[in-house]
């Protein structure tokens, strides 16, 4: 399993980095992201502590720590800066909240998000049809996601995207240790989606290759 989307409590999660971390790497998980949410307010904290902490945690650690930063209920005219902001700061993984049936989050966001260099959009519950061919344009992947609420419209992101061949990652968005799963569930979600079993591979595959060009040069060698 590896896992781009979780938060520690430099935002809204529940434990420090290194727990997070020590936490999945006993669960098996391969390589984890922790995407602590950020907006003009923290990011210049945030970002610098997690890339810190990450690097500290690759010199002893079996799992490949990722720093990455969220950006949620921003403006959408304001994510373009943001998603810049946090690359520049070394965010190796960079994601937007999507427009999700769960929060209130602005309409729009989807479309700013997609135009902006963002890794995945996540959980982007009511995205439409013309946006998820702009996902697939750009090379930006939709989240299948296994937070409660947000996994409320997986199907209908699932659909869309096989359709027309648009991208797709697997992500827990984990705010506590009980949140993080294992290969076995995150197949379960896969298909529970609608996402055909010939096809899971495809989905894992995504998520191997983020992993891998975020998670370079954080290991010493």
């Amino acid at each position: 399993m590896i896992d781009l989307h979780t938060h520690s409590f430099l935002s809204d999660g529940a434990l420090i980095p290194s727990e997070l971390l020590r936490r999945a790497e006993h669960k098996g998980i391969e390589a984890l992201a922790i995407t602590d949410h950020v907006d003009a307010s923290n990011v210049d904290f945030v970002v610098p502590r997690l890339v810190e902490v990450c690097r500290a945690c690759a010199r002893h650690m079996e799992i490949r720590p990722i720093p990455g930063a969220e950006i949620p209920h921003a403006s959408p005219e304001t994510i373009p800066g943001l998603v810049e902001q946090a690359r520049a700061l070394g965010a190796a993984i960079v994601i937007v909240h999507g427009e999700t049936p769960a929060e209130p989050v602005r309409p729009g966001t989807n479309r700013a998000a997609l135009d902006a260099p963002i890794d995945f959009l996540a959980h982007p519950g009511l995205i439409t049809p013309a946006e998820v061919q702009l996902a697939k344009e750009r090379g930006i992947a939709l989240e299948i996601t296994a937070r409660k609420g947000h996994n409320l419209a997986n199907g209908h992101v699932a659909r869309l995207a096989l359709a027309v061949g648009a991208e797709l990652v697997l992500n827990t968005d984990a705010h506590d240790p009980g949140d993080l799963i294992g290969d076995e569930m995150a197949r379960t979600i896969l298909l529970g989606a609608g996402i055909p079993e010939d096809r899971l591979d495809w989905v894992f595959k995504k998520m191997q290759i983020l992993a891998n060009e975020a998670g370079a040069g954080l290991r010493p060698a």
